[in-house]
């Protein structure tokens, strides 16, 4: 197994920094909500619906909460004011789909799935390219061999974006010209990256949302074509969404998880922003893994998304 990117204290101080816009504003509403109140009773739970549906968590998801915390107050009796932080973060913990690895590490390639094959889709302007970029240099610094396809050729700075990325991390990039087949892009990367036995292979996707028929139908082309290479490819379609749109997110996503097979999404952007609640919605909603999410412009910003760590950094009290 090739394994990267421990959870330190580093990381940890990034996440919340990264999250601090958006836990200033849901726990100043908060704190302004249970003023005066010793203890949490109805009050107090009509309050915090409208602060976590103000949060960009999402009308559903906030109900969902809401319901779990009135059995929590129900079963427990009492619960004051002083142990609502506590709860919340636990309640909302529990709806979440985490990463399915051990503590302290950040994910792993199965040795006998390789190459193992990352079609990475979302709208232009999402940060799916600079993901890209980040996810080779994180899995070429665990020592795994990458490469990376362009098969957005719907738009010439796509390709040149990647070029970009691939000089920077110093990895392989196969490309065609702009307006080229997508699926044929898909086809030679693969056939490049099993004569290189790569580990990783990264396709990159067009961004467009146009026509839902046109984009079920291109990436479907997309996968029939790898898959004649490498059968079971690909292992992974990660959705890239910009954590600083709000609910715009959510539409994306709905748009994205019709057209195809989403099985992890990766939240970028959220750093800057007030709407880091959007990560909760859209992984409940959507029952699909948050693997990462993006807490700035630098190549180590990418971080592997821990459900437990994310929510005490958004709720936790000083």
């Amino acid at each position: 197994m090739a394994l990267f990117g421990l959870f330190n204290s580093k990381k940890k101080k990034k996440l919340d920094d990264g999250l601090a816009k958006s836990k200033e504003s849901l726990m100043g509403k908060l704190q302004r909500a249970v003023v005066g109140k010793s203890k949490v009773d109805d009050e107090v739970l009509d309050k915090l619906e409208g602060i976590l549906i103000a949060a960009d968590i999402g009308v559903n998801t906030t109900l969902k909460i809401i319901r779990l915390l009135e059995e929590r107050v129900a079963r427990d009796k009492y619960v004051g004011t002083a142990e609502l932080n506590k709860i919340l973060q636990e309640e909302v913990a529990s709806l979440l789909m985490g990463n399915s690895v051990p503590d302290g590490e950040a994910f792993s390639i199965d040795e006998t799935d390789k190459p193992f094959v990352i079609m990475v889709v979302g709208v232009n302007g999402v940060g799916k390219t600079t993901t890209i970029g980040k996810l080779a240099h994180r899995f070429k610094e665990a020592g795994n061999k990458v490469v990376v396809g362009a098969a957005d050729t719907f738009r010439a700075a796509a390709i040149e974006q990647l070029e970009v990325w691939a000089e920077r991390v110093d990895i392989p990039l196969v490309k065609q010209k702009m307006g080229a087949d997508p699926a044929s892009v898909a086809f030679d990367t693969l056939t490049s990256a099993v004569a290189q036995k790569a580990d990783v292979v990264l396709i990159d996707t067009a961004g467009r949302l146009h026509n839902k028929i046109n984009l079920m139908n291109e990436l479907s082309k997309i996968k029939r074509v790898m898959q004649k290479v490498v059968p079971n490819a690909p292992q992974e379609v990660l959705l890239v969404l910009d954590g600083s749109t709000g609910q715009n997110a959510f539409e994306q996503a709905k748009q994205f998880t019709a057209a195809t097979d989403i099985n992890a999404l990766a939240i970028t952007k959220l750093d800057g922003t007030a709407k880091g609640g959007v990560v909760i919605g859209i992984s409940d909603q959507f029952q699909i893994p948050v693997k990462y999410i993006g807490l700035g412009e630098g190549i180590d910003d990418l971080q592997l998304f821990r459900k437990e760590e994310f929510v005490e950094s958004l709720f936790r009290g000083e």
